[in-house]
């Protein structure tokens, strides 16, 4: 899909040989509920702690705790990076890296399809 996103100027999403979505790029990501994907590396403490309050934040889609990282998922529109990092400065949470990403076409082939492209 990365290929596609940079190459092609109009998108066709197909499922079973029938379109089920079609426009630009970015027609396409406005389809979905999902807005940025934040990753958040913790260097003290347990993600797991941070789940309660992240998940009370309105603008929370999803979150998942992997090792030492929070991943989550806001909604489309809401600016998710700069609240959570309010809120850990906040509580004094010391964390490495985290990262923001937008949604990409492989988001929106897996919502739209509920498929994985490697499920096909």
């Amino acid at each position: 899909m990365e290929e596609v996103e940079q190459i092609c100027s109009r998108i066709c999403i197909l499922d079973k040989g029938k379109i089920i979505a079609q426009g630009t790029k970015e027609e396409l990501k406005g389809m979905i509920r999902i807005g940025e994907k934040i990753t958040v590396e913790f260097l003290s403490g347990r993600p797991e702690e941070a789940v309660d309050w992240v998940g009370a934040m309105p603008h929370v889609a999803s979150m998942e705790c992997k090792e030492n990282r929070l991943l989550i998922k806001t909604e489309v529109g809401k600016n998710g990076l700069g609240e959570i990092l309010a809120e850990l400065k906040k509580r004094e949470i010391q964390t490495g890296v985290i990262y923001c990403e937008l949604p990409t076409l492989n988001d929106v082939f897996l919502e739209i399809t509920g498929k994985e492209l490697r499920d096909l």
